[in-house]
């Protein structure tokens, strides 16, 4: 597929017309499947990029974070913003800076500097954005394959342990505090179409109106997806199935790679046949369960990811000073229109 003949339809008139796109973006590149080599047909087309800030977000009135158009799946991020995530590394955007040259559609000088900079953002952070993210992925498996196999009783663990692990990743988000106020537990069920169920108890004061609707939203959504079983369609989850599963391995690859040599390799070349075997289902039995050879490659890549996280010589923490020059240098040509 040619992404640059395809980002001139109208459907990406935004690219151009959008006052904080256009000649403000940073990089644009793709993304998913097809930034990872696994791309199948019929795979969706995601793009991803950042833009600069205006000189109002910096100095004047404006607030931007990200810009989002769900018509063709783009997301282009606010340099700002952008920069913390990286700090995180978090997997989502530090994709973007490990990308084949030819799968840049959009880079500036600015846009060239930021993936020059990648070094800066790497540190042991890693271990943590993409174990935690390789975790939901396995939880994804395990929580799906729970839906179809399990009596009521223990479905309704596998609940109340997916919505914990939900409340530690917001806790993470959240510096620690929201879900500290809350008790979950499972006992006898008061609804008499279940044996058992998932009762809280919840002690709030003074806590803020948006971070509140945030905990709760996140609990629900993990609830509303159980709320599915009967209505599974074989084919279309298995496949979802897969690619979560696909996913998993994917992220263990990236983080050993970072943690062992200091890169970011988005595009999987030499690693695409065992992804796309994973994807195509080919450790998938016909139960809908994943091989035991499927879960000790799982126990396999933990084993090499504990050993890069040891052996790794990235620092604990990224250099907030020289990140901080950076960040200043980018936005002051913002302001000023002069690189210095």
């Amino acid at each position: 597929m040619d992404f640059r003949v395809l980002m001139k339809a109208k459907e990406y008139d935004f690219l151009r017309t959008n006052p904080r796109l256009g000649e403000r973006i940073m990089l644009l590149g793709i993304g998913g499947s097809y930034a990872y080599g696994t791309n199948r047909e019929g795979s969706d087309v995601d793009f991803r990029g950042v833009t600069l800030q205006l000189p109002s977000d910096l100095i004047g009135m404006t607030e931007f974070e990200q810009y989002e158009d769900d018509g063709t799946d783009t997301v282009i991020y606010g340099f700002n913003k952008l920069v913390r995530l990286l700090l995180d590394c978090n997997p989502n955007t530090c994709e973007m800076l490990g990308l084949d040259e030819d799968q840049y559609l959009i880079k500036s000088e600015l846009g060239q500097e930021l993936i020059d900079q990648t070094p800066l953002f790497l540190s042991k952070r890693a271990i943590k954005s993409f174990g935690g993210y390789a975790d939901m992925q396995l939880r994804r498996l395990q929580n799906a394959i729970a839906r179809d196999s399990l009596p009521q009783e223990e479905k309704e663990k596998h609940i109340y342990k997916s919505v914990m692990h939900a409340l530690e990743d917001f806790n993470l988000r959240h510096g620690g505090v929201g879900a500290e106020g809350i008790r979950l537990y499972v006992d006898k069920a008061v609804n008499p179409e279940l044996e058992t169920e998932i009762f809280v108890d919840a002690n709030y004061k003074h806590y803020p109106l948006r971070d509140y609707s945030e905990l709760w939203g996140t609990m629900r959504t993990v609830v509303r997806d159980y709320e599915k079983i009967g209505k599974r369609n074989k084919k279309k989850d298995d496949n979802h199935l897969n690619k979560h599963a696909m996913h998993l391995v994917r992220l263990f690859m990236m983080a050993i790679d970072i943690l062992e040599k200091g890169v970011i390799r988005t595009h999987r070349t030499d690693d695409l046949p065992l992804l796309l075997s994973i994807r195509r289902g080919d450790f998938m039995q016909a139960d809908g369960t994943y091989s035991r050879t499927f879960y000790e490659m799982l126990d396999e890549y933990e084993r090499k990811l504990d050993e890069a996280a040891a052996r790794t010589k990235l620092p604990d923490e990224p250099d907030l000073a020289k990140v901080a020059k950076f960040v200043e240098r980018v936005n002051l040509y913002v302001v000023t229109q002069e690189l210095r």
